[in-house]
């Protein structure tokens, strides 16, 4: 069970950062909408739209190596080896 824990800890952790670097790497907080800034072509004035899109902030992050971590602090508190019957 230890060595699962551990290896549930690892994988969680890869994970969250892989997915939170693939999909922006975020730097604020959690976003839903990203701003778009556009040119008028007639009047030359710049507008700022949004679209819908999911950006994982630095909060998506914390949570998940929490949860990473929390895995690992469990592991401790198996014995070496564990039960053998």
């Amino acid at each position: 069970m230890k060595k699962t824990l551990r290896i549930l800890a690892g994988v969680t952790a890869a994970v969250t950062v892989g997915f939170w670097a693939g999909a922006g790497a975020n730097r604020g907080l959690t976003k839903n909408l990203a701003e778009v800034r556009t040119l008028d072509p007639v009047t030359g004035i710049e507008g700022i739209t949004y679209v819908k899109q999911f950006a994982p902030g630095v909060d998506f992050l914390v949570a998940g190596l929490a949860a990473s971590g929390l895995a690992l602090g469990v592991s401790m508190f198996y014995k070496r080896g564990g039960r053998r019957t």
